[in-house]
């Protein structure tokens, strides 16, 4: 049965990592209403690893910029993040997050390129949003 709700944004990321053939790197963003929880799942969290059921380790720079999230993914072996994930959070926290307003809201005149992700379980496809079309076949 595919379910009404929309997915997670691990799912999504999962999704489009496998989706591209496990990218060296990927910067994408997505909208917080195209989620479901919006966002939430990894709320609080700026530098973290995120490891495929395929053994790949990705280094995930995320920041929220309503309305959207931004990803860095970039295939890289696992370490600890800690100290790069409390030093982000420290930054944007005292700046009241005010930059990070700012490129969202700027973000939504500079996309210029959407892809859809799809997500094992769920009907309709999410759309994704990049600066600009990357290229898949890039190794750096």
């Amino acid at each position: 049965m595919i379910s009404q709700l929309r997915p997670r944004v691990s799912q999504v990321l999962t999704a489009y990592l496998k989706q591209t053939g496990e990218p060296p790197w990927t910067s994408y963003f997505i909208k917080y209403a195209d989620i479901h929880d919006n966002g939430r799942e990894h709320f609080g969290f700026s530098h973290f690893n995120w490891t495929l059921d395929t053994g790949t380790n990705y280094h995930i720079l995320r920041t929220g910029c309503w309305p959207y999230m931004k990803y860095h993914c970039t295939k890289r072996p696992r370490q600890d993040l800690s100290f790069d994930d409390k030093f982000f959070r420290f930054i944007k926290v005292i700046n009241f997050g005010l930059p990070c307003l700012f490129y969202g809201l700027a973000a939504k005149y500079l996309i210029r390129h959407k892809e859809e992700v799809f997500v094992e379980g769920f009907k309709d496809p999410v759309p994704i949003y990049f600066l600009y079309e990357e290229d898949k076949g890039s190794q750096y």
